[in-house]
């Protein structure tokens, strides 16, 4: 896969991208995104000082004025491209991919995502027509002033009560490293430095492996729970008290429940929650009960924000741990939702009950395969053989393809797409009883990998 993608742009540097590519995206961004106000921002990445200046030469020689906000969260940018007013805005990480890479997410006003269907394809355009080379000193770029103290501020002020638990922090070695201290004061902080070589686990908390580390402190400290974040800390994860991962589509229902009590004023349509086309029908039906109105998005942040926004949503999440805020902008936070989440946990134990036990009655309906990557060349082969042996597992009784295909039947539900960031077909699947599960992944699994 190329450097652009389909919500930003992101690769393993000196191979799929360099620095000439990042001056001529800085030279080309003004152009496709109106506006002369710009705002930068960038992660501990070993290469991101190199590709901050290369992009804040090109922004400068296309006649922007750029702001620098230095090392940061993803989120922050966010915050700071709304909050200040700005006209356009570059995170440069590569998020949770592994060190050898590195990227740019792009906003314009008000932090809406550019992604490749609305301005990143003419990005790649103007860029595969430019001839010019990075060169010359770095042109001046003004700071924004005690920004990183603002942003927790504003944080501390919609934190939910938590003081009365006893749980972990692992910041990954990224950009939540800022933070952690001031945030979750009395806490077990695990890799608090940032270091772009991330050299203690994968910035991406998804990967079994990287937690093992935060589920062995809450085990051995009989902690409460524990919160990861990813690299550059858009994406908040859980372990319960017995260090077992928390799947980030379940916690939608507690997200909306800890947002909902945190209105100060009401909102037209607060009752409405994203989720993407992964999530568990356990998370969809809680929320109905829980009064709220679910509504369906495609996977990931260029898709989910807009829509958050059209529709008035009061929050959301996804599968992979982003959860969307309509009070941070209609932007992801992984900082807000670990202290919203937190501040649920707080009330169970203090009503008796640990997070599994909290978490019982929405994970506990449905056995759920989580996502499940497959590497094949023909992808669109693939999901019709998924789509014919699926016919054949039981009477379907809804579909959506917004993002490849959701089936829907009385015994689960099975979702088949293609990764927009990663070279895999995913395949999920959701079913009343473990032993249907097991055969469904089966004869699906074996569909995708036939010849």
């Amino acid at each position: 896969m190329g450097f652009f993608k389909a919500y930003d742009m992101r690769g393993t540097f000196a191979a799929d991208f360099d620095l000439d590519t990042v001056y001529k995206v800085g030279r080309a961004l003004p152009k496709v995104v109106k506006g002369n106000r710009w705002l930068v921002g960038r992660d501990c990445r070993t290469t991101s000082d190199a590709v901050h200046d290369a992009l804040v030469k090109g922004l400068a020689e296309a006649g922007a004025e750029v702001s620098d906000l230095g090392l940061c969260t993803t989120p922050m940018v966010y915050y700071f491209t709304a909050a200040d007013g700005f006209d356009g805005s570059v995170m440069i990480t590569a998020s949770h991919n592994p060190p050898s890479d590195n990227g740019l997410k792009v906003s314009k006003a008000t932090a809406l995502p550019v992604g490749y269907a609305n301005g990143l394809n003419e990005v790649e355009r103007l860029v595969g027509g430019m001839q010019a080379k990075a060169g010359g000193p770095l042109p001046p770029v003004k700071e924004l002033p005690d920004a990183l103290s603002r942003y927790v501020a504003w944080q501390k002020g919609r934190c939910g009560d938590f003081s009365g638990l006893r749980f972990a922090v692992d910041c990954s070695n990224g950009m939540s490293s800022l933070f952690a201290r001031e945030m979750f004061p009395g806490a077990v902080l695990l890799n608090d430095t940032p270091d772009g070589t991330f050299p203690n686990h994968s910035p991406n908390p998804l990967k079994s492996d990287a937690r093992e580390q935060i589920a062995k402190a809450v085990r051995e400290k009989r902690l409460d729970c524990g919160v990861i974040f990813d690299g550059d800390a858009d994406r908040a994860m859980f372990v319960d008290e017995k260090g077992e991962f928390v799947q980030p589509d379940y916690l939608v229902p507690i997200v909306a429940r800890a947002t909902l009590g945190h209105l100060t004023t009401q909102l037209p349509n607060h009752h409405k929650i994203i989720h993407d086309v992964r999530t568990s029908r356990g998370a969809i039906e809680t929320l109905r009960e829980d009064g709220f109105e679910p509504v369906m998005v495609p996977v990931g942040h260029a898709f989910a924000k807009p829509i958050l926004r059209e529709c008035g949503a009061l929050c959301g999440g996804e599968l992979a741990g982003h959860y969307y805020f309509s009070e941070f902008f209609g932007c992801d936070s992984g900082l807000l939702a670990a202290t919203r989440i937190l501040s649920e946990v707080a009330k169970a134990k203090t009503a008796g009950k640990t997070f599994s036990e909290m978490m019982k009655p929405i994970v506990s309906r449905y056995a759920n395969s989580g996502e499940l990557n497959f590497r094949v060349e023909d992808k669109d082969a693939a999901i019709a053989r998924v789509l014919a042996a699926a016919a054949k597992l039981a009477r379907e009784t809804g579909r959506s393809e917004m993002d490849g295909y959701r089936l829907e039947f009385d015994e689960g539900w099975i979702s088949v797409r293609k990764s927009n960031t990663e070279p895999y077909l995913r395949l999920l699947v959701e079913c009343r009883t473990k032993d249907m599960l097991e055969k469904w992944v089966k004869i699906l699994s074996e569909a995708i990998e036939a010849k």
